[in-house]
């Protein structure tokens, strides 16, 4: 089983060795997030209805991948950095406490969203007609809420071990079963939507299962450890840190989560569920093109806070350069096909031609700058890996809260924009806050890296 050396390894190789797992595991994972809107909206004469009520469950699913990336996101930058510090049994302690954090995590959610299911999707504006299709499914997808949480929290420490082609199957294996089993749940069995909620918890189980066998056994570098009452009692600091620093992904999806319901709340006012429908289809084909760079930036994540724990700063710098130019690249050539073939991007989602001539405009508005994703992944992903949770909750909180759910509701009342204000309103926080995000980090690196050569030659 071969490992990424951050130790010694070449740095785009090591970028590299991270990413390109890590962008199959994501790209495959994507289809096991939105194959289930795929085949929904191919149920005959319900589709377009059924994948507006799905659309409508989101927020709470957001709001779990919130908490997982918190204790994930969170943990893993800290466990690098203790491992490129040398200190194993530090290491393990904070992977130990993510491991609790998690488990604890998504038995609770799981209850809340059960006991107040209905409630919680009136909230989100659900209408009678949607709510026969929304809760059902949304019960069922709830009971696979804590082996989404092992499965997805984990999988940053099987990448910070070196171990990236594991962390990629991991992923794989779930999502290959939740794509096979989609059109037997609901087409074969006739469950219709509920069906591919079935699907989905029973990969999810999968893919749990295979990351702890693999946390289990003998091959992890950094084995997992049930911990004992005492040390959940002495664990206090640990998760304080780990939460701290997983405050700015929890934030940055749970402003999503915000943002999804703002969204469906304002279109189905003044638009209706038509566009409810288009704004799921938008979400569906985002999550599709933003992936890579996930892959990249993420990718890029361990082995800068890696050789953050080392010292080695020209590294850093090295690792910055590389991850914005791939991530450039690949935002710019995503940004003309856009430009060029909507129809087709939207295609992948619905056969509902009768949508296109409204979800074609929406569409390319709200990926208008699509390119100006780059600044903002990138400074967010560096932030977190130094440790600089500060700033890493502050510009999610600044592009996503004080930019995009304030313009979509300014921009469609205020301004009597209508739905267009909805769609508006992300590409312009994209170069907003996108561009702010970015500098601040480069000013601040550049701060890191005059500080410790000033202490260096202070020696």
């Amino acid at each position: 089983m071969k490992r990424v050396d951050f130790e010694r390894g070449k740095t785009l190789n090591n970028i590299l060795g991270s990413a390109i797992p890590m962008l199959v595991a994501q790209i495959i994972n994507l289809l096991y997030n939105i194959v289930d809107r795929i085949y929904i909206a191919r149920i005959p004469v319900i589709g377009t209805v059924a994948l507006g009520a799905v659309g409508l469950c989101f927020p709470l699913v957001i709001l779990s991948a919130a908490f997982t990336n918190m204790f994930g996101s969170g943990g893993a930058p800290l466990f690098s950095i203790a491992r490129g510090q040398k200190n194993e049994k530090r290491a393990s302690q904070i992977q130990n406490t993510s491991f609790f954090l998690l488990i604890v995590t998504g038995i609770v959610l799981m209850i809340l969203g059960e006991l107040f299911g209905r409630v919680i999707l009136r909230v989100f504006g659900t209408s009678d007609d949607a709510m026969v299709y929304a809760l059902p499914y949304l019960r069922i997808y709830l009971l696979g809420t804590v082996f989404s949480m092992i499965a997805t929290g984990l999988n940053p420490f099987i990448t910070a071990q070196g171990y990236s082609i594991v962390g990629m199957t991991t992923i794989v294996v779930g999502a290959v079963a939740n794509i096979v089993l989609d059109p037997i749940f609901i087409f074969i069995f006739g469950l219709g939507p509920e069906g591919a909620a079935v699907a989905t918890v029973i990969s999810q189980a999968l893919s749990a299962f295979y990351v702890l066998r693999f946390f289990f056994g003998k091959k992890c570098a950094c084995n997992l450890k049930v911990m004992s009452l005492g040390e959940i009692k002495k664990s206090g600091r640990t998760a304080a840190s780990i939460v701290g620093l997983g405050s700015a992904a929890f934030i940055m999806q749970f402003t999503n989560a915000m943002v999804s319901v703002s969204c469906n709340s304002v279109l189905a006012d003044v638009g209706g569920d038509l566009y409810v429908s288009i704004m799921t289809i938008v979400n569906s084909a985002r999550q599709m093109m933003e992936t890579p760079i996930l892959a990249i930036s993420e990718g890029t994540s361990p082995v800068i806070s890696y050789n953050y724990g080392a010292g080695r700063f020209d590294r850093i710098k090295s690792s910055i350069l590389i991850m914005v130019a791939m991530n450039f690249g690949y935002t710019f050539i995503v940004w003309l096909f856009i430009r060029l073939f909507p129809e087709m991007i939207i295609g992948v989602f619905s056969n509902d031609k009768t949508i296109l001539a409204d979800a074609i405009p929406a569409f390319n508005l709200y990926f208008s700058t699509f390119i100006f994703m780059t600044f903002q992944h990138s400074g967010q992903v560096v932030f977190k890996s130094l440790g600089k949770k500060n700033h890493a909750i502050f510009f999610s909180l600044f592009r996503k809260v004080f930019i995009v759910v304030s313009l979509t509701y300014i921009l469609p009342y205020v301004f009597g924009m209508g739905t267009d204000g909805v769609f508006a309103a992300e590409p312009i926080s994209n170069v907003i806050g996108g561009s702010a995000c970015f500098i601040t980090m480069l000013l601040t690196v550049r701060g890191i890296i005059r500080e410790e050569t000033k202490r260096k030659n202070e020696l």
